[in-house]
């Protein structure tokens, strides 16, 4: 079945693995009959690859309900982004609604995934960041044209979905191993491991992604080989890493990564992928 260009990622993810894809597109098996992405983020490739059959996970529950949103009711959410207004205040009136938590609870999930894909589009740099209470606390980008509505795309991914079989799931990536067997594929893009003390980032949710995290990915990595459940798996190339993962096959590549609020300080970095086919 050809694939849709218009299937793209809807958000703007720290990581996202947009710009890897030539890297990545090479590295995946041949043949595969289920998808799994236990940390979805953006999805760039799961876009990319457009599998039939995929089960695929974030911790971040207003993500998934942004994508389950554009599978159940796109129409209504385009709708909804239409009434977004450009401003500073306005921006800060949105944001700052998860700061009560009780009227929070109560929202829509169509007006949870406005909220999210409006703050995506218009908060500064499109980083996506919460505190430690799990709050949304990037600032206001000050964009003049940000494209709060992209209707193309949300009406191509919510067909994507409607026409495939992919089921979504929010909660610790462990759990997904309950869901698949032998003949599905599993890429892996978790938080990564820092390269400094001061390049961490893991405000995606609150709580993080430590050193214990990335122990207990490489437990389910094993778990996965010990299956004989194919993975890919992107991360820093940091000496912990490449240590903790040198029985498997780890290709270096590099990426550009934008997150550092001084320009200057944005560049190629090195990353790995790492898999348990095609070993050495």
């Amino acid at each position: 079945m050809a694939k849709n260009k218009l299937v793209v990622p809807v958000v703007k993810w720290v990581g996202g693995k947009r710009q890897l894809l030539d890297e990545i597109t090479p590295l995946l098996p041949k043949r595969i009959t289920t998808y799994c992405e236990p940390f979805l983020g953006g999805g760039a490739v799961l876009f990319s690859v457009q599998p039939s059959k995929a089960i695929v996970n974030d911790l971040n529950k207003d993500l998934i309900v942004v994508y389950e949103v554009i599978r159940d009711d796109v129409e209504t959410l385009i709708e909804s982004l239409k009434k977004h207004e450009n401003t500073s205040d306005y921006f800060y009136s949105i944001r700052d609604m998860d700061r009560n938590k009780d009227s929070y609870k109560l929202l829509s999930k169509v007006d949870r995934a406005s909220r999210l894909l409006y703050l995506n589009k218009t908060c500064f740099n499109g980083l996506f960041r919460v505190n430690s209470s799990g709050e949304f606390n990037s600032p206001f980008g000050h964009y003049k044209n940000p494209n709060i509505v992209n209707e193309p795309v949300l009406r191509a991914v919510s067909k994507y979905f409607n026409s495939n079989n992919i089921t979504f799931y929010s909660g610790d990536f462990y759990k997904t191993i309950e869901n698949i067997g032998r003949g599905t594929f599993v890429y892996l893009d978790p938080p990564y491991d820092p390269v400094s003390d001061t390049a961490n980032f893991t405000g995606y949710n609150k709580g993080g992604f430590d050193k214990k995290e990335q122990l207990r990915l490489k437990e389910y990595c094993d778990e996965l080989t010990r299956q004989g459940i194919k993975f890919l798996l992107s991360n820093s190339a940091t000496e912990f890493i490449k240590s903790l993962y040198s029985e498997y096959d780890i290709h270096i590549v590099q990426a550009k990564r934008s997150i550092n609020s001084n320009g200057s300080k944005r560049g190629a970095v090195d990353e790995v992928l790492i898999r348990n086919y095609g070993t050495k």
